[in-house]
């Protein structure tokens, strides 16, 4: 959808109402700055808006609202209306209501993204309590995801300025992991994470660290045999073929003694291996990124944060770091196509965009 010297159109989603997602976004984009960089697109409805508007008493939020995503307001936030009904908010609350509504919201907006109406997606968080249906299935954003862009498979990725922490398996039970991590998983997570760092993070030749399943990985076998059986064949694998990717590490001495400085990704086995370590050097400023998607999507690295919604409390830190993220993303992973694009291809480009500039001076 991006013109050339055109800010990129990144779509909003609300998250679970009675979260503190509308909050962080009312905050967010109250920093009129960001309106620099980007055309946001709230998927909400007025209503809901301003009544989280009057709860963080933020005065320099502004917006305008819409139903045509041709017809947007460059200089504000765009609500576009995806229903014009009442929803009882309650802040704090696990309601069905509020599961229903984020749900709308998330569709709606995957949809404009699909078709090309927006640049890139920033989703607020959901809770897996009121949006599991028989409609909606999943349990979260990334699986639901994968199927709408129709990804073979893809990889959640939570990183920050200093670390990239991407799993293996996600949300998944404890009991279900180990029989879930294969060598074929591996090899597909790895793949997606490779080239995920390589498009849109512009690392070259990528090093990568790989975590055991078990405590003290395993300890040759004595603590669980899946680093020896699954683990270090995948892993050697790929060293075959050039790459760099190293392990199984044992997780507690990998993040305590500060390896990862050393790698530019580790893959995590499962869920709380990767992120309890993640989210606690993060302190708050960790964005999710969705790897292996044609399009981009972030998110905060937290949840729906009951226990603050609509106290005015919620920090919008890692929110705005998404949207910060949605849009260096995007801007690395199209400079990355234009450079390896076929060299006749990359000179029309390139005039195109000398006309475009011309003309705008003119």
């Amino acid at each position: 959808m991006q013109q050339y010297n055109e800010k990129p159109v990144i779509g909003i989603t609300t998250g679970d109402l009675n979260g503190v997602g509308i909050e962080l976004i009312i905050k967010t984009f109250s920093d009129n700055r960001l309106l620099d960089l980007c055309t946001p697109v709230v998927f909400a409805s007025n209503k809901v808006i301003n009544y989280y508007r009057r709860i963080s008493a933020e005065n320099t939020f502004n917006f305008s609202s819409t139903k045509d995503l041709t017809k947007l307001n460059p200089k504000q936030v765009n609500i576009f209306n995806c229903w014009e009904e009442e929803v009882p908010l309650q802040p704090g609350t696990l309601t069905e209501a509020a599961g229903k509504y984020a749900i709308r919201s998330l569709m709606v907006a995957a949809q404009c993204l699909k078709d090309g109406q927006l640049d890139a997606l920033v989703t607020a968080p959901i809770h897996k309590g009121n949006t599991q249906t028989p409609d909606f299935p999943y349990t979260g954003h990334t699986p639901f995801l994968k199927d709408k862009f129709n990804a073979k498979d893809v990889v959640m990725l939570l990183y920050n300025d200093s670390l990239r922490v991407a799993l293996a398996t996600e949300h998944m039970p404890i009991s279900k992991v180990a029989s879930a991590i294969t060598k074929e998983l591996l090899q597909s997570k790895l793949n997606i994470l490779r080239e995920s760092l390589i498009k849109d993070f512009g690392i070259d030749k990528p090093k990568i660290a790989v975590l055991g399943l078990n405590p003290h990985a395993g300890d040759e076998g004595q603590i669980g045999n899946e680093e020896q059986t699954v683990i270090r064949p995948a892993i050697e694998g790929y060293s075959q073929q050039g790459h760099l990717v190293f392990g199984p590490y044992s997780a507690d001495a990998f993040f305590a003694r500060g390896s990862y400085v050393n790698f530019d990704a580790v893959l995590a086995m499962y869920h709380d291996q990767g992120l309890v370590a993640f989210k606690t050097l993060a302190q708050g400023h960790g964005v999710n990124y969705t790897a292996g998607l044609p399009i981009v999507r972030t998110s905060p690295d937290h949840g729906t944060a009951f226990d603050i919604a609509g106290k005015n409390e919620a920090e919008p830190d890692s929110f705005r770091d998404a949207v910060y993220a949605a849009i260096d993303l995007l801007k690395q992973r199209r400079g990355y196509a234009s450079n390896t694009a076929n060299p006749l291809r990359r000179g029309k480009i390139e005039k195109e965009k000398e006309d475009a500039e011309e003309k705008i001076e003119a």
